[in-house]
C-alpha cells in the first residue's frame, strides 16, 4: 500500500512538473512545424503566444542560466547578482535568428522551422545546438554550400518506408518533412521509417523524437556529421558523433527523452569550453599523438573526440560500436556519404556538400501490449525513485534536466549567454545588417 501510494504521488509530481509552461512552449514549437503549410499569419499567431508564455519579466531573485552549467551550479548563482544584461528573451533569441536566416535569402518559412530548433536547444540547455550552430550555418548559406530554399522530395516509399532526397536544405526542414512522414506513416500502418540522404546538420536529435512524442508516438532520430570520432586504438578521425535519440511519451504528460552523441560528448561542447576559456574533462578528446587532452584549443583544433566511454580500458569501444551502428542506418542505408567521405565543417563554412544521412523513425505503441503510457509513467517512477547516493540529487531520467533549464529559462525570463556568444552575435547582426539582440 505504502509502494502504490509513493508511486501515485511520484506521477502526480510528474504531472505537475511536465505541465508546466515549459511543457507547453516545447508543444508550441513542435506544433508550428506541423503547420507550415498554413500562412505566415497562423505562424505569427502561435509565436506571439508562445513569447506570452516564456517572456514573463526578470526579477532579481531568480536563477540566471549559463551554458552548460549544472543544476547545482546554476543554484549556487540564484540570488548572487540582480544583474541581467546579457538575459536574452526566448522569443528575442528566435526573432534574432530568423532574422539572420532571412538575410542570406533563406524563405521565411524555412527560416522559422530552422531557428525554432536552434532556440529549443538554448532553452533546454543544449548551448552546444543552439545559438552556437547560428553562425555555421550562415556561413554554409553564404556561400551556397547549403540551399537555404531547397525542399526535399521522396524517391522511394511503401506504406511503412519512405527514401527521402534533401536535396542539400537546411537540416531542420529536411528533418521536419522526414518525421511528419514518419508520423503519418505510423497513424496508418503502425510504424514509419525515413531515411535521407541529401541533408545538412539538423540540430538536436531529440527535436525529432519530441514531433513524434507529441502525436502520442513513439519516436527516433539518428544522423551522422563530419569525421570526429577517433575509433579505440586510433588517432585519426573515421566517423562522426552520430548522435541518436529516443522519445516514448507517459501519461500525464511525462516522458522519457534520451538525445546523446556517441562520442564523449558533441563537439559543441569542446566549442563551449572553448567560449567559456576552461578546460575539458578527461575522456573527451585526443591530442595529435591519440593521448587524452585537457586543452580545449587543442582538442578542437586535433578534430578528435572519444567515443563514448574513453579509452578501451573504460569500454570506449561500446561507443566506436555503437557510433558506427548510427553510420550504417543512416548514412550507408540512405546512399548518403559515410565515415570519413563526409567533409569537415567549420566556422568559416564548407566549400562542398555534407551530403549526411538520417534517420527517422515512429511507431504506434497502441499496436503492441495495452496501456503503453501508464506503463511508462510506472516504469519512469520506479528509476525515479531508487534511493539516490546523495539524498540532495535525486535520480534524474533522459528528458529531466532539460525539463529543469526550461523552469529555470522561465523563471528568469529568458537565456543567459555566454559573453563570447554575444560577441559572435553582434559581428553577425552588423554584418548581416539587422537588428541585433535586445536584452532584458
Amino acid at each position: 500500500m505504502v509502494s502504490l501510494t509513493l508511486r501515485c504521488s511520484r506521477r502526480a509530481i510528474a504531472a505537475n512538473t511536465h505541465n508546466s509552461s515549459s511543457w507547453r512552449l516545447m508543444h508550441t514549437l513542435q506544433r508550428r512545424h506541423q503547420q507550415l503549410h498554413q500562412s505566415c499569419g497562423r505562424l505569427r499567431a502561435a509565436a506571439t503566444a508562445a513569447t506570452t508564455t516564456t517572456t514573463t519579466p526578470a526579477i532579481a531573485t531568480v536563477p540566471k542560466v549559463y551554458a552548460n552549467w549544472s543544476d547545482s551550479a546554476i543554484a549556487r548563482r540564484n540570488m548572487s547578482s540582480s544583474s541581467s544584461a546579457n538575459l536574452v528573451a526566448v522569443a528575442e533569441s528566435r526573432r534574432f535568428m530568423i532574422d539572420c536566416f532571412k538575410a542570406v535569402n533563406v524563405p521565411e518559412e524555412h527560416a522559422i522551422a530552422q531557428a525554432d530548433l536552434l532556440v529549443a536547444a538554448d532553452y533546454r540547455g543544449h548551448f552546444s545546438h543552439g545559438m552556437n550552430r547560428l553562425e555555421m550555418y550562415i556561413n554554409d548559406l553564404a556561400i551556397n554550400s547549403t540551399d537555404g530554399a531547397a525542399e526535399p522530395q521522396i524517391l522511394k516509399e511503401t506504406p511503412s518506408t519512405a527514401w527521402v532526397d534533401g536535396r542539400n536544405g537546411l537540416g531542420a526542414v529536411v528533418g521536419n518533412f522526414c518525421m511528419d512522414l514518419a508520423i503519418k506513416k505510423a497513424k496508418t500502418v503502425g510504424v514509419g521509417w525515413v531515411c535521407a540522404k541529401g541533408s545538412n546538420h539538423y540540430g538536436m536529435a531529440g527535436w525529432y523524437a519530441m514531433h513524434a512524442m507529441a502525436q502520442g508516438l513513439v519516436g527516433m532520430s539518428m544522423t551522422n556529421t563530419s569525421p570526429l570520432m577517433a575509433p579505440t586504438g586510433a588517432k585519426e578521425a573515421a566517423l562522426g558523433t552520430n548522435p541518436l535519440s529516443l522519445g516514448a511519451p507517459a501519461a500525464n504528460g511525462d516522458k522519457f527523452l534520451l538525445d546523446m552523441a556517441t562520442t564523449a560528448v558533441a563537439v559543441g561542447k569542446i566549442e563551449i569550453q572553448r567560449r567559456k576559456g576552461a578546460p575539458l574533462p578527461d575522456g573527451w578528446a585526443q591530442d595529435p599523438e591519440g593521448k587524452v587532452t585537457n586543452d580545449a584549443e587543442l582538442g578542437f583544433a586535433t578534430g578528435c573526440l572519444m567515443p563514448l566511454g574513453g579509452s578501451e580500458l573504460t569500454s570506449g569501444y561500446k561507443g566506436f560500436g555503437l557510433g558506427a551502428m548510427v553510420d550504417i542506418m543512416s548514412g550507408v542505408m540512405s546512399g548518403a556519404k559515410y565515415s570519413t567521405q563526409v567533409r569537415k565543417w567549420t566556422h568559416a563554412g564548407a566549400n562542398s556538400a555534407a551530403d549526411l544521412g538520417q534517420v527517422f523513425i515512429a511507431v504506434d505503441p497502441n499496436c503492441f501490449a495495452p496501456d503503453f503510457e501508464e506503463r511508462m509513467s510506472d516504469f519512469n517512477s520506479r528509476l525515479r525513485g531508487v534511493t539516490p547516493t546523495d539524498p540532495s540529487k535525486p535520480v534524474l531520467l533522459a528528458g529531466d534536466k532539460e525539463g529543469n533549464n526550461m523552469k529555470a529559462v522561465d523563471a528568469a525570463g529568458g537565456i543567459q549567454y555566454l559573453e563570447n556568444q554575444l560577441k559572435t552575435c553582434s559581428a553577425l547582426a552588423e554584418k548581416l545588417k539587422i537588428k541585433p539582440l535586445s536584452f532584458i
